[in-house]
């Protein structure tokens, strides 16, 4: 991007910290997710019977007898396919094989060994790295047996699992061990700004991912819904470092199908709540929806700092009129928003985001400001000079000298007024105080709390 001499890129989690790289392999169906969610010990991954439900590479940190290590679970493996999406799936476990340090190679035992297992074998031929056999589904003694099978494929040593009932998971740990770096030779990556890139289905989440990394990290079409796990990057600009959260579009209530996209839907507000800044994207041609005034409050129910993508601006760069129309569009749509930049860009020309991170990084700033106690009761007694607090009883410049404030957290910013009567203290002179703060210390793209406590 122009404002920067270092090329927005994404840098493997086995780099930015010496953390090895595990990938879960194999093709659709045979249980990858579920012994992703089983080493994890938490269901992070969608499961489902349906193949195809991982779509994206799925990462997540792990650890195991202190040592720690970056687990990525990803699309099944159907070399033989020509729908569209599978080979779009194909396309990132391939990319998964290639920056893993460590491949989990997982098999259906009961299914037994299968023309597209072989393929799978091929592809891994060339492949130096350190590969598990994992053969899956073996839950009972008497489905032992079933693993004579794969001994064709010329492997001295399978691990027989049930990922499901957790059966011999921990021995395929303990033959993983000892290729993981010692606990005092790991660092933790620092407290890094996580960005969440939240909107409707189909308004560019995934291509505007794929832009910042420089790379195809997440599955792209024009089909709503392709993305429905949330997909964590290291993003490297300049000198800054990032955690982009790709997430599942989120439709209205009412439109959502139970199963796998509630869950999606879910998890996409989840990643909400853990980010730091949200970037909201909205489609520059199809305008501001209902279901995207929904999605910022959600945004702003969680208290996280915001900012506005209008996304697809490519496609309306020649109608003269067509950007003040949309500001107008937004001022009506969200006027609980009037603080959040609003960013006009196409994901599909990166270049014409190079005020992306800038104002990201104004956002992240204000998100976690702080203002000294002292700073803030000077401006405090300015601004109860000429607009004292509102009382129904006693004097208002006796009360206006009494009261107190002191900011009490950061992310969002929160502050805690102290005064003798609370309860005179409404909504529009709290939403005043907040325009004043705004004013004075410059809180772009960030709510703030204003606390009214008695004195």
């Amino acid at each position: 991007m122009r404002d920067s001499p270092t090329k927005t890129k994404t840098l493997p989690f086995s780099s930015a910290a010496p953390m090895p790289l595990v990938a879960i392999i194999g093709r659709p169906n045979v249980g990858k997710s579920t012994l992703f969610n089983k080493i994890l010990g938490v269901k992070t991954a969608i499961v489902d019977d349906v193949p195809g439900v991982t779509r994206d590479r799925n990462y997540a940190d792990a650890t195991y007898l202190d040592r720690k290590f970056r687990l990525v679970d990803t699309g099944g493996l159907d070399l033989s396919s020509s729908d569209g999406m599978l080979t779009l799936i194909r396309r990132q476990s391939e990319l998964a094989i290639a920056e893993a340090d460590i491949l989990m190679f997982i098999l259906d035992g009961r299914a037994g060994l299968t023309p597209p297992d072989h393929e799978v074998v091929k592809l891994l031929r060339g492949v130096t790295k350190p590969i598990f056999y994992v053969i899956n589904k073996i839950d009972t003694p008497k489905a032992e047996p079933l693993i004579a099978d794969f001994y064709q494929l010329g492997k001295s040593e399978l691990h027989a699992v049930s990922a499901e009932h957790g059966i011999g998971v921990s021995e395929l740990l303990d033959d993983l061990y000892p290729l993981l770096p010692p606990a005092d030779e790991t660092t933790e990556l620092t407290q890094l700004p996580r960005i969440a890139l939240v909107g409707r289905p189909n308004v560019g989440k995934s291509t505007l991912t794929n832009a910042v990394l420089g790379e195809e990290r997440v599955v792209v079409s024009d089909m709503p819904g392709t993305t429905r796990d949330p997909i964590d990057s290291l993003v490297v600009h300049g000198d800054q470092r990032y955690i982009f959260t790709d997430t599942a579009g989120i439709r209205r209530r009412g439109r959502i199908e139970p199963g796998l996209e509630g869950y999606s839907v879910m998890r996409s507000l989840r990643a909400i709540g853990r980010s730091d800044v949200a970037v909201l994207l909205l489609d520059a041609v199809e305008g501001v929806t209902e279901q995207d005034t929904k999605i910022a409050g959600a945004v702003l129910k969680q208290g996280r700092a915001c900012m506005l993508l209008v996304n697809k601006w490519d496609l309306r760069a020649n109608d003269a009129e067509a950007r003040q129309e949309y500001e107008r569009e937004l001022h009506r749509r969200f006027p609980f928003l009037t603080w959040a930049p609003v960013l006009f860009g196409s994901a599909a020309q990166p270049d014409s985001l190079h005020q992306l991170f800038p104002n990201i990084n104004t956002v992240y700033a204000s998100f976690n400001k702080r203002v000294p106690t002292g700073a803030l009761n000077q401006w405090l007694q300015k601004i109860l000079e000429s607009h004292p607090l509102p009382v129904r009883k006693g004097k208002p410049s006796k009360t206006s000298k009494a009261a107190f404030i002191t900011q009490v957290a950061t992310k969002p910013p929160s502050f805690a007024l102290f005064c003798g009567h609370p309860q005179d203290v409404g909504p529009s002179y709290i939403g005043f105080l907040e325009h004043q703060l705004r004013d004075a210390y410059g809180f772009s793209g960030t709510p703030l709390r204003l606390l009214i406590r008695k004195k």
